[in-house]
């Protein structure tokens, strides 16, 4: 079973030995791509006796864990084909390294320092366009991205050596001119570099290819961009089921389509474009159930915003929806997913019809493959943590990072940029990028060239614009931000430990304790996604049952690491010289 496309694939073929099987595998894709392609979703086995797969396919969740030449805990949607790799299932709890008595502690103190005028981290289009601006304007800009290929997740760029024709996309096209411009203004890209602390005053821990750094600017641009919302049903954790943009990231940066027979649920625009790249790949989108009614004549003054606004993309959105009709893609609108089971080696979901805060089981599907696209949550972990000031925004159900016109926090010399401070789309974020990097540079005594200049005045007009349009399109999608109502007993609400939302009725029966209370009682929130899925999902339940809104203080302390890292790395650290 193939379920790579003809051009999908780099120009060097190699062949993994998976399991003690040969396995044909394309130089610079991610091994979550090589294992797809050969119809594998199930990579590893769970504590508990589960089975996971590629789930996020960003290196949020931590579900795609694998053994990768004798190391464990590699991330299969992270971690790229090189070489004739030995790949296994990973068995909980993994091997534990060998011991050595010659690996001496550390502190964030023995780490080398670098010193740029600006750091931006994230390399998507508000990370880009940030480091542009202050890099045109004389400031020397290092950016960290944590992916192979600098573009984020709405300029995906593909894998080294995939030949770039294999990508007809103007959002490839335009995230390749965006790279391309950094590079020419001398902006420094680490890519393959993950911020995994942030410390006050503004001191950041990051593993780089350089090795393990601290790094130490005037200025810092936090442009980390946003995750997909989780949303649990029963069956949620099953191999197979995966967000939307996994399976787009597989389409796009690795030519690999996620399964043959798709079924796409969730909530937003994107899913409508997904389904239509995937049928156009090849796949067979039986369905997107859209938990959003039906355009009607109501929404006629919203399409009417949308087209003042955006002109260009409200044409985009229409022909996108003609297209899908085209190719007898039903879009099954009020309608959810209520669960997902295995089923003869596939799997069976039921779909349900909007009923109050709940889905009435209407008909079942079986297929290849379930995508879940709930929307987004911003990753603010780095600005929580240097102390920039949060409010909670009910109506979009995240918190918001608090900014001035400049996009500067509460913390002075700190800048948030894009999805991380509160989700307004990649447009919008890449003018938010230009007029902060272009401040952080006049800020650091840099006179700002005419183009800067030219731009920034061009992109307060633009952001404006960009934000009323995003106002109207959730309008049109306007459905219930449902948390756990769709949840079993024995429903997983944390997926990294495994704690069930009857768990969690237990650990509140005793009077409804705080998160960090039911975070010791029950390890909800201690796995390797830090709580990004669960944290906000127990959050609203808590602030349901007292019968108060949610605040900045109903979430888990920000802690390091921000992210996973390796012991080792640090380790080695220690005796690298400076770079």
């Amino acid at each position: 079973m193939t379920l790579r496309l003809a051009n999908g694939g780099a120009l060097d073929e190699i062949l993994l030995d998976v399991e003690g099987q040969a396995l044909a595998a394309r130089s610079g894709e991610s091994l979550a791509a090589a294992l797809t392609a050969a119809g594998i979703h199930s990579f590893r086995d769970t504590k508990g006796g589960g089975s996971r797969g590629l789930f996020c396919g960003m290196g949020v969740c931590h579900d795609c864990l694998v053994r990768v030449d004798e190391t464990d805990n590699r991330r299969a949607c992270m971690t790229k084909v090189t070489g004739q790799h030995a790949v296994r299932r990973q068995t909980f709890p993994g091997r534990l390294p060998a011991h050595s008595d010659s690996l001496a502690p550390i502190t964030i103190a023995d780490l080398a320092v670098r010193k740029p005028d600006v750091l931006v981290i994230g390399g998507g289009a508000g990370g880009l366009s940030a480091a542009i601006a202050a890099a045109e304007a004389g400031a020397g800009v290092v950016l960290l991205d944590e992916r192979a290929q600098s573009g984020g997740q709405y300029y995906k760029q593909p894998a080294e050596g995939r030949p770039r024709d294999a990508v007809a996309d103007a959002q490839v096209d335009e995230g390749q001119r965006l790279v391309a411009r950094a590079r020419r203004a001398g902006v420094e890209i680490l890519c393959n570099a993950e911020a995994w602390g942030a410390f006050a005053p503004m001191t950041i821990g990051a593993t780089t290819p350089q090795g393990s750094l601290v790094f130490q600017p005037r200025r810092l641009i936090v442009a980390a961009g946003a995750y997909e919302r989780g949303l649990p049903v029963p069956g949620w954790t099953l191999p197979g089921v995966m967000t939307t943009g996994a399976a787009q990231t597989l389409l796009k940066t690795d030519g690999v389509l996620a399964g043959r027979r798709i079924l796409i649920c969730g909530n937003g625009p994107l899913n409508l474009q997904i389904a239509l790249e995937l049928a156009r790949a090849g796949a067979t989108v039986v369905a997107v159930a859209e938990l959003a009614e039906a355009v009607g004549v109501r929404q006629a003054g919203t399409v009417l915003r949308m087209l003042r606004h955006a002109p260009r993309l409200a044409w985009q959105g229409a022909r996108m929806t003609v297209a899908l009709r085209r190719r007898g893609i039903p879009v099954l609108s009020g309608r959810g997913l209520v669960r997902v089971e295995p089923y003869d080696g596939a799997l069976r979901a039921t779909l349900g019809r909007r009923a109050h805060r709940t889905l009435s089981p209407e008909r079942d599907i079986v297929v290849d493959v379930v995508l879940m696209g709930y929307g987004f949550m911003p990753s603010n972990e780095l600005l929580l943590a240097l102390g920039c000031r949060h409010d909670f925004d009910a109506t979009r159900g995240h918190l918001v990072t608090a900014r001035n016109a400049q996009c500067e926090t509460s913390v002075t010399g700190v800048y948030g940029v894009g999805d991380c401070c509160g989700l307004g789309g990649a447009k919008a974020a890449c003018e938010e990028g230009w007029i902060a990097g272009a401040d952080a540079a006049r800020a650091l005594g840099r006179s700002l060239p005419p183009a800067v200049t030219h731009e920034v005045a061009a992109a307060r007009a633009r952001l404006a614009q960009h934000r009323d349009f995003q106002a109207a399109l959730w309008q049109l999608f306007a459905a219930p931000r449902w948390n756990t109502e769709l949840a079993q007993p024995d429903t997983l609400i944390c997926r990294c430990e495994e704690v069930p939302l009857g768990a969690i009725e237990a650990a509140m029966a005793d009077g409804t304790p705080d998160i960090g209370e039911i975070k010791r009682r029950t390890r909800l929130g201690m796995g390797r996604c830090q709580g990004r899925y669960c944290a906000p999902l127990l959050a609203s339940l808590l602030a349901e049952r007292r019968g108060r809104p949610i605040d900045a203080h109903a979430f888990f302390a920000p802690r390091a690491p921000a992210k996973p890292v390796a012991i080792k790395d640090l380790v080695r650290a220690a005796s690298a010289p400076p770079p």
